[in-house]
């Protein structure tokens, strides 16, 4: 085969093999955190009375539940509900390549008692290869907070990054024989904040029971943001309004924490 061919036929590998913009979103995060239940909310607009477990990956391709009504050509997206059990966790990995986002989702109500194996999964996620080379944008969504014992965003954040710097420490002491991340998270000689990740990672808060305090989810996660490829710096997040009306009109950029 002479050259102009090989060229050719080069051209054509590239162009067959070029990434596509992705429209999948990863919901992850530990078992109980109400994953499932914002996965429902978000395709039909129905918590299925708060009591949907699954142990197998709810998948869908579709408009967001929230959108139906708007006009003009609104994108579907394509939502993933990994299972938050540890054995099925791997799962995620099947997603990461395709995903444009992650949703890590955490129990604002029981996250002090959980808040060890959180960071350890959260850590995971943010050292996997896949996220750090695509610096897929992770949202980290405290959920429940409808409820009048959840800890707010603020206070969850900073119980995860004291969390995780303190894995951080014990993760380094491991000989990378027993570790299989392939990265490290932080600055070397500083306490960890989330700021300092590879990837952009936002902080909001949800409820999933509550149409009125999702706030719809789409609102709050701007999931066709991700769907559409304009990567980290452009996601869009709604803050938390207890007007409605306020935050179907309003849609503001959560500042990232100091």
């Amino acid at each position: 085969m002479d050259e102009e061919k090989m060229e050719k036929l080069r051209i054509c590998n590239i162009r067959l093999f070029k990434r596509k913009s992705s429209n999948t979103i990863a919901l992850t995060g530990l078992s109980g955190s109400g994953k499932t239940v914002l996965f429902y909310q978000l395709r039909d607009g129905s918590s299925h009375l708060g009591t949907v477990t699954s142990m197998e990956p709810n998948e869908g391709t579709f408009v967001l539940h929230s959108e139906t009504t708007k006009k003009g050509k609104i994108k579907p997206v394509h939502i993933v509900d990994v299972p938050g059990h540890s054995r099925l966790r791997p799962k995620l990995d099947e997603f990461l390549p395709q995903a444009a986002g992650i949703v890590f989702v955490v129990d604002a109500v029981e996250f002090l008692p959980n808040v060890r194996a959180a960071s350890e999964y959260l850590y995971d996620i943010l050292t996997k290869a896949s996220v750090v080379k695509k610096k897929i944008p992770l949202l980290l969504l405290c959920n429940k907070v409808d409820k009048v014992t959840a800890h707010t965003k603020d206070f969850i954040r900073k119980q995860l990054e004291k969390e995780i710097d303190k894995l951080r420490a014990s993760r380094t002491a491991l000989s990378s024989a027993d570790v299989t991340n392939e990265y490290t998270l932080g600055v070397p000689g500083e306490a960890f904040a989330f700021h300092q990740c590879y990837n952009k990672v936002t902080v909001a808060e949800a409820s999933g029971l509550t149409v009125s305090k999702l706030p719809h989810a789409a609102g709050l996660v701007r999931i066709t943001k991700f769907a559409e490829g304009r990567g980290s710096r452009n996601v869009k997040f709604s803050r938390h309004y207890s007007d409605v009306r306020k935050l179907e009109s309003l849609d503001h950029q959560i500042p990232d924490p100091e």
